[in-house]
């Protein structure tokens, strides 16, 4: 039960990022554990955010310079708080169907904490950005990274079945 929500919890959230572009089906490789689907997630989520981040922002080569690092630094905090989600997650899946009231409520108290989290590193890093590009450019990169939050979560949590 663990590794298949944390795989489904996986797939979901980078099954809109993946296109009708996929390669052909070659032999089947082994099937990755739990951890590579982890591991592989995060990659994939770093990759397609800041794919996605430089077709939405429009910036000079000496603002591209200065942006870039500062946002491979946002993911790395992001990284953390997205591993704290994750490990509260596997924990839920692993008592699931049979969690006590506490166990049901540090979960979702988890889930909350993460949103807040979230939630003050993109104030902090607003501010960050705003040191480098405009503050226009700095409100939609924020802006961006808000949208694929969102629909990271849904994705994540339309595939975690409800407390119960």
């Amino acid at each position: 039960m663990k590794s298949g929500i944390l795989a489904l919890v996986a797939f979901a959230t980078t099954l809109p990022a993946w296109s009708a572009d996929a390669p052909p089906a070659a032999a089947a490789p082994a099937k990755p554990t739990p951890e590579q689907i982890v591991q592989d997630f995060r990659k994939d989520l770093e990759a397609k955010s800041a794919d996605v981040m430089a077709k939405a922002l429009t910036l000079s080569a000496d603002q591209a310079s200065k942006f870039w690092p500062l946002y491979k630094e946002y993911q790395k905090e992001q990284g953390a708080i997205v591993e704290g989600q994750i490990q509260a997650t596997q924990k839920y899946a692993a008592g699931y169907g049979h969690l006590t009231d506490a166990e049901a409520l540090a979960y979702v108290t988890a889930l909350l904490e993460r949103d807040q989290k979230i939630h003050d590193l993109r104030v902090k890093w607003l501010a960050k950005f705003q040191t480098v590009v405009p503050g226009v450019t700095a409100a939609r990169a924020i802006q961006v990274e808000r949208r694929l939050g969102l629909v990271h979560q849904v994705g994540v949590s339309s595939q975690v079945p409800l407390v119960r």
